[in-house]
């Protein structure tokens, strides 16, 4: 029952895909209901397996009972578990507003699109091997493309073809990663490289190495960190509203590729000149981090539109996450890793809500959209203005939100580290810049608002009734509350998920049980001995 369940995460939404292309604006009520009910199959699914422990001990599943490495496995664990229910209740808020401010109408195929999207993501997530993980990238990243084209628009189409030149130089880049790793290895299921790699041959260890690095280059280009970033804000900046609120969740792929790649694949690497190759990764990921987060401040004060603010905010948000990635090659790895999936679960979903409270002050704010400038008073500016500043306050890491929380958590890991005052300087002064710009903003946006002669106030679209879609631009800020009250309780849960991530040898057991894991030659994190676990 369970193999069922987990694998509906995946097969739903392709199946779903098949049938909504076939509907399209044909039936548009049945199109919204479908993919409507889908969403919400896919969020209780995955909290139910997720709450009921079954994340707890690696479950894989074999398509056609072929077992790895020959056949594909797709594996539930705390990890994979807990970014398909991001992924989920991000589709269900973004779904909600679509379908309530008319939005997926502007194309025939947008709920088609939205469940392949959710396929990708939901494949990338569970996948075990990196072709299949390639594989997925391309889904999601050809619904994506779609995503972002619908409803057309010049701005909209020019920052489309950034973001498609951008990510396919990133596929081609996996795909030559791909294909040095099994040219050499010879297989491509992560815990089966994990077992080889140490026995790979002296004079194929430059090529594993190339290929290792190029990996970790293609993910840190979807994941839009440093110097590969600048497509985003034009990219999520020009999408529709309930796009972008999806996306939010899409720089997070990379990120966790590169954790799940780095926790398992290399978990096992103490032979050979691939050790300088794993202990090199995390300074680059730290350094990478720092300079993403202090560039991406920069950005959300030059942002003349709170689009591309809340754009600029998801890098910094992949720029802090780095940084406790960063962190986890001393004894503090698993606070360092706990810090990063607490910060990571408050910015996907609160990014996703910032976006969509954009969407409301567009529409409301008929002369100026979202644009940063004064303009004529927009309707229920009181309480869009009360909802902005509290995403402001989250977004820049003040308490008494989660962004407060996972910060301190991931500063905690880093007292120790050689690093600490540019860590400190960094984060602290990124934090700062983001407060005064959002400051800054929230003031000309609700504080300096003026009738122009001829628009005495800016009449709503809707009038002054109630607002579509508000209530899905509330909810993230309420689990955002929730977080804060249950945030013993989830700490608890994210240092236990942290704790198998960075003791791999169970998922490596589950997927390869046949396979040989000694505990001398078993790591946790970059080299860190590994201590104990079922073999």
């Amino acid at each position: 029952m369970t193999a069922n369940l987990i694998s509906l995460l995946v097969l739903l939404p392709i199946a779903l895909t098949a049938i909504l292309t076939m509907t399209g604006q044909r039936a548009p009520t049945l199109s919204r209901g479908l993919s409507l009910a889908g969403v919400i199959v896919l969020l209780v699914v995955s909290v139910g397996l997720l709450l009921g422990g079954h994340g707890d001990t690696p479950r894989v599943i074999e398509l056609g009972s072929w077992a790895a490495p020959f056949g594909i496995v797709w594996v539930f664990d705390r990890l994979s578990g807990l970014m398909v229910v991001l992924t989920s209740v991000v589709a269900l808020l973004s779904l909600v507003y679509a379908i309530r401010r008319d939005e997926d109408s502007a194309g025939p195929h947008f709920h088609a699109l939205f469940q392949a999207q959710l396929f990708g993501l939901n494949g990338a997530f569970l996948t075990g091997d990196l072709f299949n993980l390639f594989v997925f990238f391309e889904v999601l990243l050809l619904a994506s493309y779609g995503l972002l084209l619908h409803g057309s628009g010049r701005k909209r189409t020019r920052a489309g073809f950034h973001y498609v030149v951008v990510n396919l130089i990133g596929s081609t880049l996996f795909l030559f990663a791909v294909g040095a790793l099994y040219g050499t290895v010879g297989s491509l299921n992560l815990a089966d490289i994990t077992l080889k790699l140490p026995d790979v041959a002296p004079d194929a260890v430059p090529i594993v190495t190339t290929a290792i690095f190029l990996l970790f280059t293609v993910f840190l280009i979807k994941g839009a960190a440093f110097p590969l970033y600048l497509w985003l804000p034009g990219a999520y900046g020009y999408a529709s509203i309930p796009v972008a609120a999806l996306f939010a969740i899409m720089t997070k792929v990379g990120l966790y590729s590169v954790l799940r790649v780095d926790s398992v694949m290399l978990s096992g690497n103490t032979v050979g000149g691939l050790v300088e190759t794993t202990t090199l990764i995390a300074p680059w990921l730290l350094w990478l981090g720092l300079i993403t987060l202090l560039l991406a401040a920069l950005g959300v004060v030059a942002a003349r539109f709170v689009r591309r603010q809340v754009a600029y905010l998801i890098i910094a948000s992949v720029g802090t996450i780095l940084i406790a990635l960063g962190l986890v090659t001393g004894p503090e790895r698993e606070m360092a890793l706990s810090g990063a999936l607490f910060y990571w679960i408050h910015t996907t979903v609160l990014s996703a809500g910032f976006f969509l409270l954009a969407g409301l002050m567009m529409r409301h704010r008929s002369q100026a959209g979202d644009e940063i400038e004064a303009a004529p008073p927009m309707p229920h500016a009181i309480l869009v203005g009360s909802l902005f500043f509290a995403y402001a306050i989250a977004m820049a890491g003040l308490p008494p939100l989660t962004g407060f929380f996972g910060k301190i958590i991931i500063l905690s890991a880093a007292l120790d580290h050689p690093l600490l005052a540019p860590i400190f300087a960094v984060v602290l002064i990124s934090g700062l810049i983001m407060v005064i710009a959002l400051a800054r903003a929230g003031s000309r946006l609700f504080y300096q608002s003026q009738a122009t002669p001829g628009h005495p106030a800016d009449r709503a679209v809707d009038g002054k009734g109630p607002m579509p879609g508000l209530g899905m631009a509330i909810l993230p800020l309420a689990l955002a509350a929730l977080m804060v009250v249950g945030a013993q309780p989830l700490s608890s849960w994210l240092e236990q998920t942290a704790g198998q991530i960075a003791q791999p040898a169970d998922y490596i057991d589950a997927v390869m049980p046949h396979g040989v894991l000694h505990p001398e030659t078993a790591p946790g994190k970059f080299g860190q001995d590994y201590d104990g676990g079922h073999h």
